[in-house]
Order: C-alpha cells, then structure tokens, then sequence
C-alpha cells in the first residue's frame, strides 16, 4: 500500500511539472522502472516536490456553490433562478460563451467579471460542461493572492525569470505576450497547457494576482494544478513580503 502511494505521488508530480494526463504519465514512469541502468537496477524517479502532502481530488464546486443569491442579486440585480429562466427565454444553450457573457453586458448591464460569472453557472447548470471545464471540453485550474507589494513588484515576480525561479523552480516557462503590469502569458513545461496571470493594483502598496492555467486535459489534473498553485503563490507572498528567498 506505501509503495503505491508513493508511486502515484511520483506520477502526480510528473504531471504538475509536464502538463502530462495521469494515464501519460503514469505510463513514462512505469516505462522508466522498466529500464535498468548500468548497476542492473531501475532509474531512480526524482522525489516529489509540491504534490506530497497534497490531499486527494475532490469534485469542484460549481458557481452557484460557491456564490449565494444574495451576493449575485446585489451585483446583478437577480438570483440564480431569475438569471437561468431569462437565458432559457433568450435561447442561451444554442450560443457560445462569448455571446451569452456580451448579451449580459450589452442588453443587461451585467459588469464584466459578473457576466462571465453568470454565463459559467448558467452553462454547468445546463450540463454544457462541467465545474473547472471550458465549453470546449479541457479543464482550467488555478489560485489568486493578494500581496503587500505595488503591482510593478507583483507583476516582475512573473516576468522577471531570475526573481520567478525563486517561487517556481524546476518548471520551464515560455512567455507569450505580456502587458506590464496588467497580464502575463506563457507555455508551460513546453506544453500543451500554458498559464494566464493577471494582476490588479490594491491601493499603493497592496496587488492581487489570478492565475489561470489553462488546456488541462482532465478534472484529475486541473484538482492537482489546483493544489499547487495554492502553494505556489503562497511561497510567492511569502517571498515578496520578506523581501528574500523563502526557499
């Protein structure tokens, strides 16, 4: 039983660093004990970083878990019943993400961050995917802080990769494009999954960061995503708050 415990850490852990399936990687590592060194004995797997002492996935709470009627009737002007009856009327489940979170802006006056709130409950509540799934089948994960350091500070935590090796190490990131100090986009570990981060200023010397990882091919992964981001951007307010390496 601890041997394969330990053996499913190892394959959890192959997966937050390559961006691989459980399946995928879990078949590199058995192919790798298959194949024995020059001492005749198999090739040792590198231990465990962040996934350890992660606990077991568990099923992800959909929108309408995690905000009450009360909070989305006082940001939007009605509950979750009254929104999902006025898209059913609209014909919601015949249009794309994008259309149903513009319609909600544009004819609603829903604000930005609570139509594509609206639009995501809506779309699990209809079965069109799942909670931490896209529309279009892969899966996101993710985490946000905030941190007692102006944006600038927060934003070169991400961009600067001397100063990122300090709270992400061992993980090869690929910037995209980036927008100082409002949004930072890379590859991930080669791929296929890739990382969207953006950042928000709280008064002078406070910022919030949310990062997005997204392409994530299964629910499995995005929970394991999940937990290591929660610890990697707790390492990283712990980094930038001491000013020094918390490693």
């Amino acid at each position: 039983m601890t041997s394969q415990k330990s053996f499913k850490s190892r394959v959890r852990a192959r997966m937050v660093k390559t961006g691989e399936s459980y399946t995928t990687a879990r078949r590199h590592l058995l192919a790798r004990a298959d194949r024995p060194d020059a001492g005749g004995t198999p090739t040792p797997t590198p231990p465990p970083t962040v996934t350890t002492q992660t606990p077991p996935p568990t099923a992800a709470a959909t929108q309408t878990d995690r905000i009450a009627d009360a909070l989305l009737r006082e940001r939007t002007g009605r509950d979750w019943a009254q929104w999902f009856d006025l898209l059913d009327d609209w014909g919601g489940t015949a249009h794309t993400h994008t259309e149903i979170a513009r319609w909600l802006v544009t004819v609603h006056d829903v604000p930005g961050w609570w139509a594509q709130t609206v639009t995501v409950g809506y779309e699990q509540a209809r079965g069109l995917r799942a909670p931490g799934q896209r529309r279009g089948g892969d899966y996101t994960a993710g985490g946000s802080r905030t941190i007692a350091v102006p944006v600038d500070r927060l934003f070169a935590a991400f961009a600067d990769g001397s100063l990122r090796a300090r709270w992400l190490p061992d993980v090869e990131v690929r910037l995209r494009t980036a927008t100082p100090p409002r949004t930072f986009r890379a590859d991930w570990a080669g791929g296929p999954t890739r990382i969207v981060a953006g950042f928000e200023a709280v008064g002078e010397t406070r910022s919030r960061v949310a990062v997005q990882h997204e392409k994530v091919t299964d629910a499995e992964q995005a929970a394991e995503l999940k937990a290591y981001w929660r610890d990697r951007l707790a390492a990283l307010k712990r980094l930038l708050e001491a000013d020094g390496d918390d490693r």
